[in-house]
């Protein structure tokens, strides 16, 4: 019962490069470095909960 009622907290997130503009998919809590895979540059980077993204977001999916 607690699952249902409980909503989903984790989410992806579509995102671009800054750098080489390259789109991926990242997850919101990371718990590691997630680098762009064109480029190598840090996209996201792990807190322990939310991780912090150095990207443009372009769409949260679902």
């Amino acid at each position: 019962m607690v699952r249902e009622a409980r909503e989903n907290r984790s989410s992806f997130y579509k995102v671009k490069c800054p750098d080489c503009e390259n789109e991926q998919t990242i997850f919101g809590k990371a718990s590691s470095v997630v680098k762009c895979i064109v480029c190598g540059r840090d996209l996201a980077v792990p807190t322990g909960g939310k991780a912090i993204i150095k990207a443009e977001i372009l769409s949260e999916l679902k």
